[in-house]
């Protein structure tokens, strides 16, 4: 016995009925999200207009130990806190399974906030800002932020990195 077996004769039925309203909505549906792609991605205000560049990892590295050497304020469970001069340049970077350092800015201010990760992909998820990048080895993501309210932001991987991943998490301080 063959495991492909030939249909019998007359086995497709034109959809009828409520098949037809579901199938046209489907499709009006699929219309209205094909238009709509575009008009979010220029008009929506969702989307990064920054920057990206190719990075060797191990100097993004340094250039991020450099960043905190000065301008470090303190330490939070051995992260360190720093605050970049106001229209200045931060740096972050992500590695298993951590977000290093926690940046400190002012409200009000625009910062070049640079991304890159050491060893994986990760997701950047600035909560509850639903703020969503994806950070790359060998890459430098550059986004242009302005903080509009103060508080305690937190950072989340969003990209399953590994046996740590759920303790990943990272922070922006606006003051």
């Amino acid at each position: 016995m063959s495991s492909i077996l030939v249909p019998e004769r007359g086995w497709f039925r034109a959809p009828a009925g409520h098949e037809k309203i579901w199938i046209g909505l489907a499709l009006s549906w699929c219309l209205v999200l094909t238009v709509m792609m575009p008009y979010w991605h220029f008009r929506g205000k969702q989307n990064s207009r920054g920057e990206a560049y190719a990075v060797v990892p191990t100097e993004f590295a340094a250039r991020v130990d450099r960043f905190i050497a000065a301008n470090k304020v303190g330490e939070s469970n051995g992260v360190p806190i720093v605050e970049p001069a106001p229209g200045g340049d931060a740096f972050v970077l992500a590695r298993m399974w951590s977000w290093n350092p926690i940046l400190k800015l002012r409200k009000g201010e625009t910062y070049r906030v640079h991304l890159s990760s050491l060893d994986l992909q990760h997701g950047f998820s600035l909560q509850p800002l639903n703020m969503n990048f994806q950070v790359m080895p060998g890459y430098d993501h550059v986004l242009t932020l302005t903080p509009t309210s103060a508080g305690s932001f937190t950072i989340v991987c969003n990209e399953f990195c590994g046996i740590g991943h759920s303790n990943m998490i990272g922070h922006i301080i606006v003051e």
